[in-house]
């Protein structure tokens, strides 16, 4: 459906009437200043192309930072009916449980300013980061299986931190349903040298601290204090997840003309939820969910070694929470008044779980999930909390970032000509990558002010905001 019309019908919320093939109207979560951007994209569309999948639920929606992607919008999320929905390798994209997780330190800002430009080469030093790049840790092939069943789990189990981080982490870091077997021999081979490392594009580690709270109660249920220094990582499933979803493709085309699926576009290829397709996916989708939990495990287990060598006990990193970004789950919403098993797909958008779901560790049932939204390098980053609202119009889903607005190729024309880490130092901002072509492509220009973002989700009541993060090091793919 091209240029579909978006109708305002709230001030944070804009609709695309359900015509055509659409089964279900879209929902766009936005500001006026955002839907300006939204409608020079072609993000709408893809929304629009969602909502024709069979056995949708509610609505096609999309978050604040949306912008295009692969089949699904980046900042996609739709819910598909137990018995008549479909699962599409789109709806969760190639960077298979991409997701951020962040920790809090004893340490307070001023601590560390004047051991900060010595920190950051610490902590690139300690995290295997660019283009191919490769853990520390050697695995063996049936090591590698164990990690696509176990996730966090293993890694924890093999001494890369503490059993209270599952507790912590969504899914506990394991999610079931995994099948190594479904897992192709070369998806793999990328896999096995990479565990424990945080690759390129997007993906960053990032020090910082709390610059401001906005809800008190929130903030310490998080462990997050005024002036407080932390720690956020991004990454995902590295080359396995991505050859996990290059290697779906073909059989869910074949799968949809199999099953008479009508595709408005053939990146929305998908297979009936009781299929074998659709069981194969989940099997080898599932292990690499569980290969990202483990790689952001080791990852802090090396950041933790960091810390404590350059500033003793007080570095030592709790974990306050583990999110995913791109994944396809089972879940039970209320839908229509009655409690329904349905598959939730969020691609580039956050579980936002409200106060008292059994799902919400213990420690933060009170008061919602923890909802972590990074921005870019430059700015801030936002914690939140999940609410009963997101519940009831998102299936408990939020944004999880800024959203580009620049592609990468006219990100680095803006950047050209200039000293880019120069420009970081002198904001107090330094920045270690081995590749001065990534850090032009994630200039801040290249995304919206995360600010914006976060003032949609917070004014739709969607998620709260909680506190906000400003970064001091910052370590690029």
């Amino acid at each position: 459906m091209k240029n579909p019309y978006l109708r305002q019908e709230s001030e944070y919320t804009w609709k695309i009437d359900a015509v055509g093939p659409m089964r279900v109207p879209g929902l766009i979560f936005g500001s006026e200043r955002i839907i300006e951007d939204v409608r020079q994209d072609r993000s709408p569309e893809q929304v629009a192309n969602v909502a024709t999948l069979p056995g949708i639920i509610g609505h096609s929606i999309a978050m604040p930072d949306i912008h295009w992607g692969y089949g699904f919008p980046i900042g996609g999320v739709a819910a598909f009916d137990e018995a008549e929905g479909v699962v599409s390798p789109g709806g969760v994209g190639y960077d298979i449980n991409c997701g951020v997780r962040l920790m809090t330190s004893g340490l307070q800002r001023e601590d560390i300013v004047d051991d900060l430009e010595r920190f950051s080469t610490d902590l690139y030093k300690a995290i295997p980061s660019g283009v191919g790049s490769k853990s520390p840790v050697s695995l063996s092939a049936s090591d590698l299986d164990e990690v696509l069943v176990e996730g966090a789990a293993w890694a924890v189990r093999k001494g890369y931190g503490r059993k209270a981080d599952l507790e912590v982490i969504e899914e506990r870091g394991q999610i079931r349903g995994a099948d190594p077997d479904k897992v192709s021999k070369r998806a793999k081979q990328r896999g096995l040298p990479q565990l424990g490392s945080l690759g390129s594009g997007n993906h960053f580690c990032e020090l910082g601290y709390v610059d401001e709270i906005y809800d008190p109660v929130a903030a310490a249920a998080f462990g997050l204090r005024q002036g407080g220094v932390t720690v956020m990582l991004h990454s995902g499933s590295r080359g396995l997840g991505y050859q996990v979803c290059d290697d779906s493709l073909r059989a869910m085309l074949e799968a949809s003309a199999k099953y008479g699926i009508k595709l408005p576009d053939r990146q929305l290829c998908a297979a009936p939820l009781g299929s074998p397709e659709a069981a194969d996916y989940f099997g080898a989708m599932n292990s690499a969910v569980n290969y990202a939990f483990a790689n952001r495990q080791m990852m802090t287990h090396f950041v933790r070694e960091a810390m404590r060598a350059r500033f003793g006990q007080a570095g030592d990193l709790d974990l306050v929470y583990d999110v995913c970004h791109n994944i396809a789950k089972w879940e039970t919403h209320l839908v229509e008044g009655q409690q329904r098993r349905v598959c939730v797909h969020r691609k580039g958008a956050t579980r936002a779980f409200g106060p008292g779901h059994a799902d919400v560790p213990r420690a933060y049932r009170e008061v919602g999930q923890p909802v972590l939204i990074p921005g870019d390098m430059g700015r801030y980053s936002f914690v939140l909390a999940g609410t009963q609202k997101a519940m009831e119009t998102t299936f408990g889903s939020s944004c999880h970032g800024a959203g580009r607005v620049l592609s990468r190729s006219k990100a680095r024309e803006a950047a050209k000509g200039r000293e880019l880490f120069k420009e970081l130092k002198a904001q107090g901002i330094y920045v270690r990558s081995p590749s001065p072509r990534t850090v032009a492509e994630e200039i801040s220009e290249a995304y919206k002010d995360v600010a914006d973002v976060v003032e949609v989700m917070d004014g739709a009541g969607i998620a709260r905001k909680v506190a906000r993060l400003v970064p001091l090091a910052v370590v690029k793919g």
